[in-house]
């Protein structure tokens, strides 16, 4: 059976999929995952302002919210969702303008869309139970241009910017793991050790 992310972009120009392993249950890390501020990383804040500077971006700084929220801020939408274990996203862009802005695409349209010079993108967080537990948490990105044009603009742009944006990956799993495992030992003190 495919993923789901194959449902909306099953071919890509990129693809990015990174992996960590957590010991608490599936629930409680994609809950984790979805409200964790990506400003609360220090690192993170830092790649969100370097991008700002070398491109020259004048557009206001994204709100501080959980990862879920935020996206939908700044105008993803939601391709689908199985409560409790995975969030795919997807959104339309030209990334390598200084002032990225992000559309929405309806899920049902989502994979026929093509209108030219945009990236079309999916991102998802998904949470696996590997036992009472354990969690494998995953977060999957691709990306694919709807004309050559558009994949010539990307591939200039993604030869310097894929560091900052795998980096954000690299730390937002770890981060994901240590407030997840921190909730899941809190809950085991006071004996509430059931996924919430």
């Amino acid at each position: 059976m495919p993923d789901t992310i194959d449902r909306f972009l099953p071919r890509a120009d990129i693809a990015e999929d990174h992996a960590i392993t957590v010991r608490a249950p599936a629930a409680l890390v994609f809950e984790v995952a979805e409200g964790l501020e990506l400003e609360s990383i220090p690192l993170v804040r830092a790649l969100f302002r370097l991008r700002a500077i070398l491109m020259g971006s004048t557009a206001p700084v994204a709100p501080r919210a959980g990862l879920a929220a935020m996206t939908r801020a700044i105008g993803w939408g939601e391709l689908a969702r199985t409560p409790g274990r995975e969030l795919v996203c997807g959104a339309v862009t030209q990334p390598w303008l200084a002032d990225v802005a992000f559309r929405a695409v309806p899920a049902e349209r989502f994979l026929e869309f093509a209108e030219p010079g945009l990236v079309k993108i999916v991102w998802t967080l998904e949470a696996e139970p590997r036992g009472d537990a354990a969690t494998r948490f995953r977060s999957r990105t691709r990306a694919l241009a709807t004309d050559d044009d558009a994949r010539r603009r990307f591939a200039r742009y993604w030869r310097w910017a894929r560091f900052g944006i795998v980096g954000i990956r690299w730390l937002l799993l770890p981060a994901v793991r240590r407030e997840a495992e921190r909730r899941y030992r809190a809950r085991g003190a006071r004996g509430i050790l059931t996924p919430p």
